[in-house]
């Protein structure tokens, strides 16, 4: 049973959902020349990505729940449309995060735009299963002890999401904001060897430890990521293009 208050967070994951599956599906029929879809959205001479329309969805969504009315129907409303945007702008993550906006949707640059896609699924299906950033939210009524006990609980959580950014465990750290034992694991183990904290903090034998073990996990779990990636996002058949002169700078 859903719990109250949120049918705008499940309307928003669903939509977010949705939209990205069917928006795979229409570019990849578009990519093999079938479906309706195939001549691509100009506007005069100038393709419209559909980052664009997400972009206008998330601006409405957004104003709707800050100044819109606070019925469920609007709040719901809300939810669509921030889920339907996000899911759009988020398809093409990988191409805002170039310069020039260059065409990295079917290269293996391209593939970011699913990873952020599927990090941003889980994490607002673990709101909604009642798994929260922020903790324990509700001590109405209870002792001041408690409070402060849930204070510090907040206050930990987020020193374990920031030392795992610091170890460059990024999907750790999202993820340990919503389970504080991810957080623990990802902060007490080494980190990254390119990171900023292996880069002050490790030197030689520990460096090489921490280069080997990240090389361990890559060789492990690369190969299943790539693959998930690209059965939900398509294999990549282009080249990635060259950096131009402002990235090389």
């Amino acid at each position: 049973m859903l719990a109250a208050g949120k049918l705008p967070l499940m309307l928003c994951f669903l939509a977010f959902v949705v939209t990205f599956v069917l928006t795979r599906t229409v570019t990849r029929t578009i990519r093999d020349g079938r479906g309706p879809f195939r001549n691509r959205v100009t506007a005069g001479r100038t393709h419209v990505h559909h980052a664009v329309p997400g972009i206008i969805l998330l601006i409405i969504g957004a104003f709707t729940a800050v100044g819109g009315p606070g019925s469920l129907g609007w709040r719901s409303f809300a939810g669509v449309a921030v889920g339907i945007g996000t899911s759009l702008v988020l398809d093409e993550f990988a191409l805002i995060l170039h310069l020039h906006l260059q065409d990295v949707y079917w290269s293996g640059e391209g593939q970011l735009s699913v990873e952020a896609v599927s990090l941003t699924a889980a994490c607002l299906g673990l709101a909604l299963v009642g798994f929260s950033p922020f903790g324990v939210q509700d001590v109405g009524g209870i002792e001041l002890y408690l409070r402060l006990t849930a204070t510090g609980i907040l206050a930990a959580d987020a020193v374990l999401a920031l030392i795992c950014v610091l170890k460059g465990k990024y999907r750790t750290a999202l993820f340990g904001l919503f389970l504080p034992p991810a957080g623990v694991i990802g902060a007490l183990r080494l980190a990254r060897p390119s990171s900023i904290w292996a880069r002050h903090r490790y030197h030689g034998e520990r460096l090489k430890r921490a280069t080997r073990r990240a090389a361990d996990f890559d060789q492990r779990w690369a190969p299943l990521q790539t693959g998930w990636v690209d059965f939900v996002g398509g294999k990549p058949s282009q080249p990635n293009p060259p950096a131009s002169d402002d990235v090389r700078r």
